[in-house]
């Protein structure tokens, strides 16, 4: 069976990016990705935009298939 969108890991991502945006990427390995998530997140929430990024983390963590 192949990981793709809607599989058991794509959904636990998208359940620890919940949480903490980026945590998705980073439990599937997308250490870059992640890091990007995590900073425009915090750096968005000093002016209350951050829910934009923090919902974008856990749909691209939901959405993700490996190539």
């Amino acid at each position: 069976m192949s990981e793709g969108q809607g599989s058991t890991g794509n959904v636990l991502a998208a359940i620890c990016s919940f949480f903490i945006p980026g945590l998705g990427q980073l439990v599937q390995g997308r250490v870059f990705k992640a890091l990007i998530m995590f900073v425009l997140a915090a750096l968005l929430w000093v002016i209350w935009l951050g829910w934009i990024i923090h919902l974008w983390s856990i749909v691209d963590a939901a959405m993700y298939r490996r190539d």
